[in-house]
């Protein structure tokens, strides 16, 4: 989010950001009845439906920061946001998805390769591509902003978890690492994409392309099944050792944040908190 952190509970979310007069705004609302529903326990699907609903939060969550900042004169909303979010769509697909699945199916037709090596291409070129896309944008100051607003949500969460006083001095000891980041999700959804594409055999072009864009939810499914597996059984040695990339890479997606990131951070953790414990059903938007 721009200058602001987003907090989901189990029945409710708050978003808090720091707008331009530096005052704290913190916007809550409760989460949709599917989060209670019985399909949300079903393995594999409960990943789909996770992601789809954390595309949506996500987003409505970065356009309400970004009125924030930029006032009522110049909000973002109605034909210009949706035209935004489907090119910005189309792009990722075509850029991590499409594109390196182009080059795998040519190496095979030029440079003679088997599938599977031209598989293990297309998989390699498409995590090529997403952690130097990560590090080209983290280069950014604004970016940078949003990676460092991201470090104070691990933080928060971590020293939440080990019981310790929410306050910004004793949660920035605490990692920017979590086992639970969506940047692991990314890592392990590429990597699986290399497995089950090499499981489809050779396809002609048009057919690999479209297979890449429909197994989209397959893999997400599958990832989101990894990482709510790894993250039940970080007692196991096992289990600490081969989530050690996704925590790695998460160093490219986090910074250190200064205090009073991380005064948001925690702001919006105790009010995601609070409306959990009243069960609030309203929406509400609110200065601190």
């Amino acid at each position: 989010m721009i200058e602001g952190v987003m907090m989901r509970g189990s029945k409710s979310l708050a978003i808090a950001m720091r707008a331009p007069n530096k005052e704290i705004v913190i916007h809550n609302e409760p989460l949709s009845s599917l989060y209670k529903s019985k399909i949300i326990k079903i393995p594999f699907l409960r990943g789909i439906i996770a992601l789809w609903d954390a595309l949506g939060l996500g987003i409505r969550a970065l356009t309400i920061s970004a009125n924030i900042q930029t006032g009522e004169d110049e909000k973002l909303e109605g034909l210009a946001l949706y035209l935004t979010l489907a090119v910005s769509l189309a792009l990722g697909i075509g850029l991590f998805f499409l594109l390196p699945a182009v080059v795998g199916q040519l190496s095979e037709k030029y440079l003679g390769l088997a599938n599977r090596w031209s598989n293990l291409l297309e998989g390699s070129l498409r995590l090529g591509l997403l952690v130097g896309y990560i590090w080209l944008i983290g280069k950014t100051p604004d970016i940078k902003r949003v990676f460092s607003y991201h470090g104070a949500e691990h933080k928060t969460i971590n020293a939440f978890e080990a019981g310790a006083r929410l306050e910004p001095v004793t949660v920035s000891k605490y990692s920017i690492e979590h086992p639970r980041c969506g940047t692991a999700f990314l890592l392990t959804l590429v990597l699986a994409s290399v497995l089950i594409f090499s499981i489809l055999g050779p396809l002609p072009m048009f057919w690999r392309l479209v297979s890449r864009i429909l197994l989209i939810p397959i893999l997400a499914g599958i990832a989101y099944e990894y990482i709510r597996w790894t993250a039940n059984h970080l007692d196991s040695r096992f289990v600490r050792i081969i989530i050690r990339p996704n925590l790695a890479l998460q160093h490219l997606t986090t910074r250190e944040p200064s205090l009073d990131m991380l005064e948001v951070s925690i702001a919006a953790f105790n009010s995601m908190r609070s409306h959990e414990t009243i069960g609030n059903t309203e929406s509400t938007q609110m200065s601190v």
